[in-house]
């Protein structure tokens, strides 16, 4: 299991070519407490960098966008019941979608864990 990270603060866990998609500890603390998540539906075709799903919180509603492109296979049903999940657990229960990728080539462009670190330490 490899994982990357986006300059919009989403994360990414592949194996093989299947992938789990949420967004990171930074963005849950930049939006402060999650009261609703909108998730993509099963079967939808996600264009790299596109709007994936919304999360809202008490501050600000914001988009989260796919990372890579590829086909929906299942969004995490606890979120409906508990949103707060993605801040308890962002990079963990929190995940949003799961999908098959279209072109691994495309991650390639995103960062690891420590490229992302000094990301975040700059802004």
């Amino acid at each position: 299991m490899t994982l990357y990270f986006t300059d919009e603060h989403e994360w990414i866990s592949v194996e093989g070519g299947s992938a789990t998609v949420g967004i990171t500890d930074y963005a849950q603390g930049q939006l402060g407490d999650i009261v609703f998540v909108e998730l993509p539906a099963t079967g939808a075709t996600l264009s790299k960098g596109g709007e994936a799903a919304v999360v809202e919180s008490v501050k600000a509603a914001s988009d989260v966008y796919a990372p890579v492109t590829g086909t929906v296979t299942e969004s995490n049903p606890a979120l409906e019941d508990d949103p707060a999940l993605v801040n308890s657990a962002p990079e963990t229960d929190g995940w949003f979608f799961r999908l098959t990728l279209a072109d691994p080539a495309e991650l390639e462009g995103l960062m690891d864990a420590a490229a992302y670190k000094a990301f975040c330490d700059g802004l």
